[in-house]
Parts: structure tokens; C-alpha cells; sequence
């Protein structure tokens, strides 16, 4: 059988982690983003979703697999 690609969403840090409350600055680290610029590709599943909805203002999704 074939195996089932798995959607990924890939995420651009486009603001600053400064003067940010603690919980937004560990929901970029659990992105895997610590620095402007930056992009993480990650599997696309509802608790990933609801982190770049937590963050959405810090980030934009840049693709969508």
C-alpha cells in the first residue's frame, strides 16, 4: 500500500518576540521560530493550527502541502 503524505504548512517569523508576554515566545519556540525570518515547515494538525492562531500576529503561513 501506498503511504499517505502528510499535509505540512510551512511559517514565517515576521514579528519580534520582544516585550511579548512568556507563553508567546515558547509557542514560537515550539514552531521551532527564534529569530525574524525565519521559516519552519511543520505537520499540518489541529494543535499546530491552534499555535500559529495563538501567535498570529508573530507569524504568516507561506505554504500550505
Amino acid at each position: 500500500m501506498a503511504k499517505k503524505a502528510t499535509k505540512t504548512v510551512t511559517v514565517e517569523q515576521i514579528g519580534s518576540p520582544i516585550r511579548r508576554p512568556k507563553e508567546q515566545r515558547a509557542t514560537l519556540v515550539g514552531l521551532g521560530l527564534n529569530k525574524m525570518r525565519r521559516r519552519s515547515t511543520l505537520e499540518d494538525t489541529p494543535s499546530v493550527r491552534g499555535m500559529i492562531a495563538a501567535v498570529q500576529h508573530l507569524v504568516r503561513v507561506v505554504d500550505e502541502a
